[in-house]
């Protein structure tokens, strides 16, 4: 479980919401009319502003869970999850590795389309987020250890 404070909660749903966004495109390329998952985005970044309350960060997120849901590709299912995870970080600061761990499948279900190159795919995509991290996140008890745990988790997908 990760305690944060509502500053240190901004920041997870800032990081969860580029790592969200970096894999969006896998979304927006197969189904182009379906904004859910960036409206998903955009309200993590929101609610981080103060514009929107919880509940509508939630809703948010619910919306880009169900774009997931009818989503029948891995990649893009994997991303709009992603979505919905950091939306879902203004209700619970938890949801951010969660974000990052659907962006590293959505990565990894991508890579593995085109060749055999989903471990390194994910790798890369766990760099990009680490490196993205906010430095005083890093080296939180609780968080430290699950960027540890994302970092060295297995390449491979896993069903979303």
């Amino acid at each position: 479980m990760i305690v944060a404070t509502k500053p240190d909660q901004m920041s997870l749903a800032l990081w969860a919401a580029d790592c969200a966004e970096h894999v969006l495109p896998y979304f927006e390329e197969k189904y182009p009319g379906d904004d859910r998952p960036r409206k998903a985005i955009e309200a993590a970044r929101a609610w981080t502003r103060g514009e929107i309350r919880v509940g509508e960060a939630r809703e948010a997120a619910y919306t880009a869970h169900a774009a997931a849901r009818d989503a029948d590709e891995g990649a893009a299912r994997a991303a709009a999850r992603a979505a919905g995870q950091a939306a879902g970080t203004a209700h619970m600061a938890g949801h951010a590795r969660h974000a990052a761990a659907y962006a590293v499948k959505s990565a990894a279900y991508a890579a593995a389309v085109i060749d055999a190159a989903s471990g390194a795919a994910a790798r890369g995509e766990r760099d990009w987020q680490l490196r993205r991290l906010p430095e005083h996140l890093r080296t939180g008890p609780d968080l430290a250890s699950v960027v540890e745990q994302r970092m060295s988790a297995g390449a491979g997908p896993e069903p979303t």
